[in-house]
């Protein structure tokens, strides 16, 4: 089985050296993975924790150019992104949903306003448009979003951009990369570099969180992957190394799916802060967010703050007849954005560009800033300097026509706790049907399955209860107290299958009680 972890390991000691050595799971590091062993290098990639855990998993779930980033002239990285969007459409079509955005404006020439501007995004689109943009009447808003309010609502803007999930992405390119041959592990922990006399990593040491083993692994390029943990890895190198991260906090809410009541979602392109809020249907939920607040030292779990909350509660209470309150959030959860640090300490990070850049310190790559639209060109960008600066073969790109795993040819109707699995359905409900135990619930109000836990286990290389509640189905984001119901069915399920003991199976359930604080709100 490739995703074992025990066959991933042996691997280690299979190679002397390895052409490159990622450190970072998230969706730069994945993406660089899936280039690197595509292209035919001897690649592995080491997370700290477990894939998405940090950033990738606690985006605002869009695959978009970015509208504001449009207002802002940033015509080049919204190109970009709109293509990878088209991309990633082609390539993970499993994950990908073409999702319809309303701008309502109560101000009648606001309409003509965003609508010049969407028809520009529109055109910048070209042949991977995924719908034209127009303005709509108040009637045919309030039919779309039956709970906008109506009082002195103008008209509304409809344009189209790309949802997906992105935790189950991070975990199809895990996969993906293992299947051109990389060796991808998560609880994996670098612990040091060992450097020669002119200053390159000759070899890294990494820790087996799990075991506690520790491993001299040699490689040619070392590539620093770990987003808001960036300067970390870099001072590990070199402890004068300048800051190149400047973290920005936002955070979502989810609430139940009456809130909105529509399959359409709401883009509100200027709140009191200056930041565009979303409000988009997203697992049988509504999730409304983001928030931008400037935060000084990176955490891989960072609390939401209350201001936060209240920030956003107040401004869809601005726009939704049904009245949000602090009780009615379901979840909530905090992602640091890995900004690339502007020249100027007074920038605010609504202005900070999502463009990327390249740090290069002897053998050591550093990538800095991007999003998740354009982790594909990232990706491509770091492996084109690989190959320039140590002189490995030139070998073209070919990611923009690799399916992720789980891509199907068509999407599929099915129920929502399944609709991840893509090409795997099959093999996971014949799965499934072979143990009785399997179809049981771990929550009386939810779907999601025992089987689910053991197959993320023996496939998707989860290793702990939170991988499986908060990445392989999201229940920790989508309702976090049913996930705190759910702990003690799944530890259990899991000991078994890991052949941990009871011990272990305790300390898990206290750990998720733990992390769940952070999820519920007082």
């Amino acid at each position: 089985m490739i995703t074992n972890r025990k066959h991933l390991i042996s691997q280690l000691s299979y190679h002397n050296e390895w052409d490159t050595i990622i450190i970072g799971g998230g969706a730069s590091g994945l993406g660089i993975a899936v280039d690197a062993a595509s292209r035919g290098f001897k690649t592995v990639l080491f997370e700290q924790y477990d894939f998405a855990k940090g950033t990738s998993g606690k985006s605002t779930k869009l695959l978009h150019g970015g509208v504001r980033y449009l207002a802002q002239g940033d015509i080049k990285l919204v190109m970009e992104a709109l293509e990878e969007r088209g991309h990633l459409e082609k390539n993970a079509r499993h994950l990908f949903k073409k999702l319809e955005f309303i701008i309502p404006n109560y101000s009648w020439w606001k309409g003509t306003y965003y609508l010049i501007g969407l028809k520009i995004y529109d055109w910048l689109s070209k042949r991977l448009s995924l719908g034209n943009s127009k303005l709509v009447s108040k009637k045919q808003a309030l039919t779309w979003l039956p709970t906008l309010k109506s009082k002195g609502l103008a008209n509304g803007v409809s344009y189209y951009d790309g949802q997906f999930d992105d935790a189950r992405l991070a975990i199809n390119l895990a996969q993906t990369a293992i299947e051109w041959g990389a060796v991808c592990i998560n609880y994996m922990k670098v612990e040091s570099f060992q450097k020669n006399k002119l200053g390159n990593i000759e070899s890294v040491l990494v820790t087996d969180t799990e075991t506690g083993k520790l491993y001299s692994v040699k490689g040619k390029a070392i590539i620093n992957a770990t987003g808001i943990f960036t300067d970390s890895v870099l001072k590990m190198y070199n402890p004068n190394h300048k800051k190149t991260v400047f973290p920005s906090q936002g955070i979502h809410l989810l609430l139940d799916r009456s809130f909105l009541d529509s399959d359409k979602a709401i883009m509100i392109p200027k709140t009191s802060d200056g930041r565009v809020l979303f409000i988009i249907p997203w697992h049988n939920k509504v999730m409304a967010g983001t928030t931008d607040t400037l935060i000084k030292k990176p955490k891989i779990e960072p609390q939401p703050l209350h201001e936060e909350v209240d920030f956003i509660l107040k401004t869809i209470n601005q726009y939704l007849t049904k009245t949000a309150h602090r009780t009615d959030v379901l979840s909530v959860f905090s992602g640091l954005r890995p900004l690339a640090k502007p020249s100027k300490e007074e920038t605010t990070t609504k202005e900070v560009s999502r463009n990327h850049k390249i740090i290069i310190d002897n053998n050591l790559i550093s990538i800095v800033g991007g999003k998740w639209t354009t982790y594909r060109k990232m990706a491509e960008d770091v492996i084109d300097q690989v190959i320039d600066s140590f002189h490995f073969t030139k070998v073209a790109c070919t990611t923009e026509k690799i399916s992720i795993h789980g891509n199907v040819s068509e999407k599929l109707d099915v129920p929502d706790r399944l609709s991840f699995y893509g090409s795997d359905l099959e093999a996971y409900l014949t799965f499934e049907k072979s143990n009785p135990e399997f179809t049981e619930k771990i929550h009386p109000h939810y779907e999601f399955t025992k089987g689910q836990v053991v197959w993320s286990i023996q496939n998707e290389m989860a290793r702990t209860v939170e991988d499986f509640l908060s990445r392989r189905i999201r229940l920790l984001l989508l309702d976090a107290k049913a996930a705190v119901q759910a702990t003690a069915v799944v530890a259990s399920v899991m000991r078994k299958e890991l052949q941990k003991t009871e011990t272990w199976e305790q300390n898990q359930v206290n750990e998720f009680y733990k992390l769940s604080k952070k999820y519920i709100l007082d």
